[in-house]
């Protein structure tokens, strides 16, 4: 990224957007048990506020950036943080279950709204060759939410109560707002096209196989993060103490994952880097099922650490050229698609914890890695397919020198 980018601040604010809206997406995990009793509710049922959450942002993500395309990008994520900080802090404050129920909606809906426009916003103020390096940024912000916000938020929760987690994000929020306000530059909003032509663009086939390979892979890469705990236990043997050393692993090496695959977008093209991150996700699955049907269930858990370094920088690593190809080839329908496919990401995540669950009530931990392998090299074909039948474009020459520079 040119040091001018940098200087300017504006990707770091586009880097704590989606930080912020995937801390508060992810936080509530860690305190289900807490908000369950305070709200005298069940565990299960205190488990769907991120059900919920996760089904409103698929849903909700591209009627949202269909009617929303026209607002400027800079006002747009303005106003959209200034409403996210408020209804987090209102969600500090609900009495009852129900209540925290629709907060939980009404949050996933704004958050609907502002990850996709923070990505297009990141593609449309990159300099030229520097696509790649800026959605990657962005990515990383979710990324880092996993292993930074994600504990943070439940340390807070343990020492002061759910409600703490709330004020937190609504704080963090509030100072994104503050320095976005003098940081972001203005962009305009797509032209007025018409709903129609924005649903053609959501419509096109190329559109559509990207966020099905989004979804898959998705699915692939949750399912194994979502059941990291029975996978230690069933590979190493080791207890909850290995979890969280292990857990900071897979997110620091996603996050180094979004920020390297993005430069690499930028140098060898978004359909290269794709191929090679699914590669590289069925490659560590696979490696993982045969640790776990090999080790016996006493493989070191530092060999389990190491597998899942690769396979958390694969495995998140891939968001940044899916990303770039899908704003290539949507062309004027980029936000839009973008939206699309973070709904997909969202739905995979659902498939994701529905199949590793009912894998792991069969076959344990050691079965997730076989099942998530067997989803890997699916949507690894799969977007094989696609990339040779919807090519998206290479870095032209001009872009390639600048990227060296």
């Amino acid at each position: 990224m040119s040091t001018h980018t940098l200087r300017s601040g504006w990707l770091v604010c586009l880097a704590l957007t989606a930080f912020a809206v995937g801390t508060d997406d992810l936080v509530i995990a860690g305190l289900l048990p807490v908000i369950a009793r305070d709200l005298d509710v069940g565990v299960a049922a205190a488990g769907q506020l991120v059900t919920a959450f996760s089904l409103t942002y698929a849903v909700a993500a591209p009627p949202l950036a269909v009617a929303t395309a026209r607002v400027p990008r800079r006002t747009l994520l303005l106003c959209g943080l200034a409403l996210f900080a408020l209804t987090n802090l209102l969600t500090a404050l609900v009495p009852t279950y129900a209540l925290l129920m629709a907060m939980r909606v009404i949050a996933a809906l704004i958050a609907a709204a502002l990850t996709p426009a923070a990505f297009s916003m990141a593609a449309g103020l990159a300099p030229p060759g520097r696509t790649g390096r800026a959605v990657g940024a962005v990515a990383a912000g979710l990324t880092v939410a996993l292993f930074l916000g994600v504990p943070i938020g439940a340390l807070l929760g343990a020492a002061f109560g759910w409600r703490s987690a709330f004020v937190a994000v609504a704080l963090l929020t509030c100072a994104v707002l503050a320095a976005s306000a003098l940081r972001l530059p203005q962009l305009p909003g797509a032209p007025d096209t018409g709903v129609r032509e924005q649903l053609r663009h959501l419509g096109r086939p190329a559109v559509l196989m990207c966020v099905t390979g989004t979804v898959a892979g998705a699915t692939c890469g949750f399912m194994t993060y979502t059941y990291v705990a029975p996978i230690t236990r069933d590979l190493t043997g080791a207890g909850g103490a290995a979890l969280a050393p292990l857990i900071a692993v897979v997110g620091a090496a996603g996050a180094v994952g979004t920020l390297l695959c993005g430069r690499a977008t930028d140098r060898w093209g978004a359909d290269r880097v794709l191929i090679a991150a699914f590669a590289g996700m069925v490659g560590t699955s696979l490696l993982l099922a045969v640790l776990g049907y090999l080790g016996g269930g006493t493989a070191p858990v530092w060999v389990l650490g190491c597998v899942l370094a690769l396979w958390g920088f694969a495995a998140w690593g891939f968001a940044a050229p899916m990303n770039a190809r899908i704003l290539h080839l949507a062309g004027d329908g980029g936000t839009e698609a973008l939206a699309l496919n973070t709904g997909g990401l969202y739905v995979g995540t659902a498939l994701a914890g529905a199949a590793g669950g009912a894998v792991v009530a069969g076959y344990g931990g050691a079965g997730v890695p076989v099942a998530a392998t067997a989803v890997g090299l699916a949507a690894l074909v799969f977007m094989a397919f696609s990339v040779r039948w919807f090519p998206a474009s290479a870095p032209s020459a001009r872009e390639s020198r600048a990227d060296a520079a």
